[in-house]
């Protein structure tokens, strides 16, 4: 068992971990944003009306799921395959709550607030931080600004309709996964555990690509956790 290195309370949030905390978030902010608008239009773009992308930004709030369900739609598939494309691609939050779900807090309003803000950037921010209450700090600022910047973007993307063209020539929907890059590679760098883990999540994603549907990929990927090694317990077992 680790033991504790601090042996009194917790001081008061240091300054500079907090500006830190908001230039990092702002940065990941700005990607989203960029995508949003890209997605707005995308899906104005497709024949979808402006309403659509706006509502389900707000009610869904999925960035790589709603790109699959509207690319499902564009492509002639009906409601069901768009929902049943974008459930399968989302299912990887289950286990990201499961990893957060000491932050979101007891009550029944955060809680809920709180499982709507989880995505992939908000629980990297939180999980790199080192003890609960900066962690609690880096969900929600994260979580909220990502989340009404997105909106924003998808917004903006959608009444400029179809006048930006082919999104993909501009790189937008690179932009993604360039930020999810950089939040992981700091701690796939420094931690062997990790990196054996996104090794052979990777490795089982780009082999299926080729032969299995859209989002498919992503769920297998889940699969590196096998890789993960607990750490040996000292002590009688329970």
């Amino acid at each position: 068992m680790r033991s504790a290195q601090r042996t009194g309370p917790a001081g008061p949030p240091d300054s500079d971990d907090d500006r830190a905390l908001l230039r990092d978030s702002a940065l990941v902010g700005l990607a989203d944003g960029i995508l949003g608008v890209s997605f707005g239009a995308v899906a104005v773009g497709s024949g979808l009306p402006l309403w659509v992308p706006v509502l389900m930004s707000v009610v869904v709030y999925a960035g790589a799921a709603q790109f699959t369900a509207v690319s499902v739609l564009s492509a002639g598939g009906g409601p069901a395959a768009a929902v049943a494309a974008g459930l399968m691609l989302n299912t990887r939050n289950a286990a990201f709550s499961l990893a957060v779900a000491d932050i979101l807090g007891t009550g029944r309003v955060s809680r809920f607030l709180g499982a709507h803000l989880v995505t992939d950037e908000s629980v990297a921010f939180a999980l790199a931080e080192p003890d609960p209450a900066r962690r609690r700090r880096a969900f929600w600022t994260v979580g909220i600004g990502v989340f009404a910047v997105w909106n924003l973007g998808v917004l903006a993307g959608a009444l400029a309709g179809s006048a930006l063209g082919d999104t993909g020539r501009y790189g937008l929907d690179a932009a993604f996964p360039a930020v999810l890059a950089a939040l992981v590679l700091p701690t796939v760098r420094t931690d062997a555990t990790v990196r054996r883990c996104a090794l052979l999540g990777a490795t089982l994603a780009l082999a299926v690509t080729p032969a299995v549907p859209v989002g498919v990929p992503v769920l297998l990927a889940l699969a590196g956790l096998l890789a993960h090694r607990r750490p040996a317990v000292s002590g009688a077992a329970v």
